[in-house]
């Protein structure tokens, strides 16, 4: 997708998500619940204003500071050879928060529903996806598996992207299964993606010290 398209599909996805906020603001009450906790109960709340323009706003914020990072990093013509695919991942991102922002109207116009197990699905596609986006991700100081060790050699990036994509792949999967665990679906979330996410940095150690015993191999700016 190129960055034209996915622009305008961000920009269409934000103003859909306003105006329903919008339209449905006469129904919202003064005090919107914000946070749930593991156990699907309210332990957050905001503003009718915050409830409806907040989300807008950050998506926004992310998407001018998505589309300003590949134009200052010092590495953009890496970013360029995956940049189709990580302007995807910028329009997933935007559609995850506005699926949340969709939940969050539904549930505070009094429909009860076990929103963590409603969000899953949506997490795992996007957690899924950023795998897809690792797996073609080259070196640079912004979007991947960003250690001192994979920043500063091609071949400890490239071995650490190419396990994490897998990782990551898994850890969408289990997700997406975890809507249908109940009160243990926190689980099929947070485990595999903080278990993955250390392991990752434990093994691009590994990889670089490996890497730094061939002789003559050294980082390639």
């Amino acid at each position: 997708m190129s960055t034209k398209n996915s622009s305008i599909v961000v920009i269409l996805i934000v103003m859909a998500a306003t105006i329903a906020g919008l339209a449905l603001m006469p129904l919202l009450p003064e005090r919107m619940a914000s946070h749930w906790n593991a156990a699907n109960q309210v332990d957050g709340y905001t503003s009718r204003f915050w409830g409806i323009f907040l989300m807008p706003l950050v998506s926004v914020a992310l998407f001018l500071l998505f589309l300003l990072l590949p134009r200052i990093d010092p590495l953009k013509e890496n970013i360029a050879t995956f940049r189709e695919t990580f302007n995807v991942f910028i329009v997933l991102l935007v559609c995850f928060l506005a699926y949340m922002y969709a939940l969050t109207l539904i549930y505070n116009l009094g429909y009860i529903f076990n929103i963590g197990a409603a969000m899953l699905p949506a997490m795992g596609v996007f957690i899924y996806y950023a795998g897809v986006m690792i797996g073609k991700a080259r070196r640079n100081f912004f979007i991947g598996i960003r250690t001192p060790w994979t920043l500063s050699n091609d071949q400890v990036w490239d071995e650490t992207h190419r396990l994490g994509a897998w990782l990551f792949k898994a850890s969408g999967i289990l997700a997406i299964a975890g809507a249908f665990m109940g009160k243990n679906a926190i689980w099929f979330v947070m485990v595999p993606l903080l278990g993955s996410s250390l392991f990752l940095v434990v093994y691009s150690y590994v990889i670089f010290q490996r890497v730094a015993r061939q002789p003559g191999n050294h980082g390639k700016d």
